[in-house]
């Protein structure tokens, strides 16, 4: 019975962070295509406000990080699982050039992409889809490398 209702404020704690950090991505800016374009386009009308946002994502995220790496439970009692690896590969790169391109192009990236998905947006269900066909290409390559 414990470990049922853990789970259940494990779920309730998981879906009012996503709601808090959807409407932040709203009010940021962060899920309109056009800002993060206009703050991706340094030769021409640049839009630096993203840099605010960008800032503040990185020192929240920085404390957090600085916290949870200090623990093994979190504050629900639940086992954290932190990246270990250090190591930049090619693949790292790779992907991280494959990400910045589709981001780049469209200006949406994956959180915002479910923003958008969830607000019927026809440009938020297209990336959505082929973010998960290129997920699944990524699964059958990595599938076969093994």
């Amino acid at each position: 019975m414990r470990k049922r209702l853990g789970n259940i404020t494990a779920l309730i704690f998981a879906l009012l962070s996503g709601l808090i950090f959807g409407l932040g991505l709203i009010l940021a800016g962060m899920a309109n295509p056009a800002k993060v374009l206009a703050f991706l386009d340094l030769t021409g009308l640049w839009d630096p406000s993203m840099a605010l946002v960008m800032g503040g994502a990185i020192a929240v995220g920085l404390v957090a990080f600085r916290i949870a790496g200090k623990r093994s439970l979190s504050f629900l009692g639940l086992p954290i699982n932190l990246p270990t690896s250090r190591i930049i590969d090619k693949r790292l790169v790779f992907g991280a050039l494959v990400f910045g391109m589709g981001w780049g192009l469209v200006g949406i990236c994956p959180a915002p992409a479910f923003v958008l998905l969830g607000t019927g947006s026809i440009k938020g269900i297209i990336f959505v889809i082929a973010m998960l066909i290129g997920m699944g290409i990524y699964e059958l390559l990595e599938s076969r490398r093994k």
